[in-house]
């Protein structure tokens, strides 16, 4: 029960970080392009002052309980076993690039006006825009192998237990 109770955190704590990624993407990042300087300032401070501090909240407590769930996994060799532990990879590699790339172009974002932007906006937009595609479809992963993981969990807990494959 303390494992089916962690994964459950887990998986909707994963689904609210890959969600904020992929709603971005979906909804906005195809189209960056076509935004002007002063729409992307503004959409770029708001959704920064929007996901800042929720994002500092949820993806560490997801990282902590992919870790958990890991840890209560009930067989450790196993099939699920591996794609939880390639979904914990897919997510330190989406929280690397949140961090090291991305974070540090939404601080220069942050700072910029109408008047202040930089000449090379637009490369740095594209520079965003590639990272967080990047971003999005790691956290993609993160979420399917994780899916995979808790499939096979019960599978492996069915098998283990009667010595065979049971179906249902």
């Amino acid at each position: 029960m303390k494992a089916k109770l962690i994964q459950f955190i887990t998986i909707f704590l994963l689904m609210l970080v890959t969600g904020v990624f992929w709603g971005t993407w979906f909804s906005l990042t195809r189209s960056l392009n076509i935004f002007s300087a002063t729409e992307f300032i503004h959409i770029g401070k708001t959704i920064i002052a929007n996901v800042a501090v929720p994002m500092k909240i949820i993806f560490p407590a997801c990282i902590v309980f992919m870790i958990l769930s890991l840890w209560w996994y009930p067989v450790k060799r196993s099939a699920g076993f591996y794609w939880g532990w390639a979904a914990l990879c897919f997510l330190i590699i989406t929280l690397v690039i949140t961090l090291m790339i991305l974070v540090p172009i939404d601080n220069q974002i942050k700072q910029w006006t109408e008047a202040t932007i930089p000449t090379d906006w637009e490369m740095m937009r594209s520079r965003w825009d590639y990272f967080h595609t990047m971003r999005t479809f790691a956290s993609l992963a993160s979420f399917a192998c994780f899916v995979i993981a808790i499939l096979n969990a019960d599978m492996t807990i069915k098998i283990s237990r009667s010595g065979q494959a049971e179906t249902g």
